[in-house]
């Protein structure tokens, strides 16, 4: 049923300006024999058969005046003419020939439209002279001066805004096409960032899973319990990895042809393949806040669970994002960082108060917006909500699912995966 209206209105738009032109060429042509019903002035005759003939001709040749507006002025003018030369009263079909003159000048260049301006001057004065007895010759000359010039004026200035509303809109068509190029760049090079980090992620299980069999191997004659530890910590690693690899193919499958374009780019930080940090490293980046002259607290609610390390990294890249944030934009001297693990959620909410007489001393390094939080949300089923409090201020809210037992089995920690507790 949309797709069946859609194509209505795609066909309604493109005929809409013939069926009104239509609808105006008939409406002329009614007004045009019910005027020459009436009793002309003296020296004209009434309108006949012929007249009427004229008359309808006259009128529904409008009907094409928006796809050759020159040829239409033309024809009208010489049936108007035939018109007057058959002595009809001029004024019956006076009004397709002054909209022809509009079109004209609405849409043509300047010499086009004073050519037809002096046309339908010229035809007024013939009518005129054609009527002498029993016309005022002043009158008739300013009749033909003052209407074809007023309906010129309507119609240059008509033209000159319909260009300005066709430049304003081609440039707010650029503009917006402008806009979801960079949306779609900042979202690519976004994803592309994200899936390096989670690069690094796998990568490090990898080193994780190579020690840790290594020293099963050497242990394994005078040692079992140790050599079984090591095993459950590789089968733990190792699955976490490959849910990690998962999340990066998924990551990277959406928007392959736009990430390879930014890949051919060349653009690379060695910041980009610095560790990815964790939640051990949560409270470093809140002291750097801090210096900069924001007060931040933070708060932990419920048990803290062992994070997955990809996981770990999503909270502590949405809280660092918020907090730049505030410092670049909404200019609070105080801001809130709230964890809260509940049974099946993990709530991280960044808020500040919004005092607008602050103004950091420096600033953090350069976040990436929303666009940036919503991708690692969405990678781990999670979500990013963000708006004015009712009080005042801003607030962040990130939501996760909270891991599942089989991310991770009751054994021991993996040694140096940086899944550590917050505390």
């Amino acid at each position: 049923m949309r797709a069946g209206s859609g194509v209505l209105d795609r066909l309604g738009g493109r005929y809409r300006p013939l069926v009104t032109d239509l609808l105006l060429a008939l409406g002329y042509v009614g007004a045009g024999l019910l005027l020459g019903r009436e009793q002309p002035p003296a020296g004209w005759r009434s309108v006949d058969v012929l007249g009427a003939v004229l008359t309808a001709l006259v009128g529904l040749v409008m009907v094409a005046r928006r796809f050759a507006p020159v040829a239409v002025f033309a024809t009208g003018s010489a049936l108007w003419i035939l018109f007057i030369a058959c002595g009809y009263w001029p004024v019956v079909n006076s009004m397709p020939a002054l909209l022809g003159l509009y079109t004209v000048a609405a849409t043509r260049r300047l010499p086009t439209a004073l050519g037809c301006a002096a046309v339908v001057g010229g035809v007024w004065v013939y009518a005129g002279i054609g009527n002498i007895e029993h016309s005022s010759m002043p009158t008739v000359l300013a009749q033909a001066v003052l209407f074809p010039a007023v309906v010129f004026v309507v119609g240059r200035g008509s033209g000159a805004l319909a260009e300005r509303n066709r430049q304003f809109a081609e440039l707010t068509l650029q503009l917006r096409r402008q806009q979801e190029e960079k949306a779609l760049q900042s979202l690519t090079e976004e994803r592309v960032r994200i899936a390096r980090e989670l690069h690094d992620v796998v990568a490090h299980h990898m080193s994780v899973i190579s020690l840790q069999a290594g020293m099963a191997s050497y242990v394994f004659p005078t040692d079992p319990a140790a050599s079984r530890r090591a095993l459950d910590t590789i089968a733990d690693t190792s699955r976490e990895a490959l849910e990690e690899m998962r999340r990066m193919l998924v990551l990277l499958r959406v928007g392959q042809e736009e990430q390879r374009e930014g890949a051919r780019d060349g653009r690379q930080d060695g910041a980009d393949y610095a560790p990815a940090p964790g939640l051990d490293l949560l409270e470093p980046l809140l002291e750097r806040v801090r210096g900069a002259g924001v007060e931040v607290t933070l708060e932990v609610a419920g048990s803290p669970p062992r994070l997955p390390q990809g996981m770990a990294l999503c909270v502590y890249r949405v809280v660092q994002e918020a907090l730049t944030n505030v410092l670049k934009h909404a200019g609070p001297t105080r801001a809130a960082v709230t964890i809260r693990y509940e049974s099946r959620a993990i709530v991280v909410c960044v808020a500040n108060d919004g005092d607008d007489a602050f103004r950091p001393n420096h600033e953090m390094s350069p976040g990436h917006g929303l666009i940036g939080m919503r991708e690692r949300a969405k990678i781990y089923g999670g979500s990013v909500t963000a708006g004015p409090r009712a009080l005042g201020g801003f607030e962040v809210r990130l939501t996760l699912p909270a891991p599942t037992t089989s991310d991770r089995p009751g054994g021991l920690p993996a040694p140096g995966t940086g899944d550590v507790p917050i505390r």
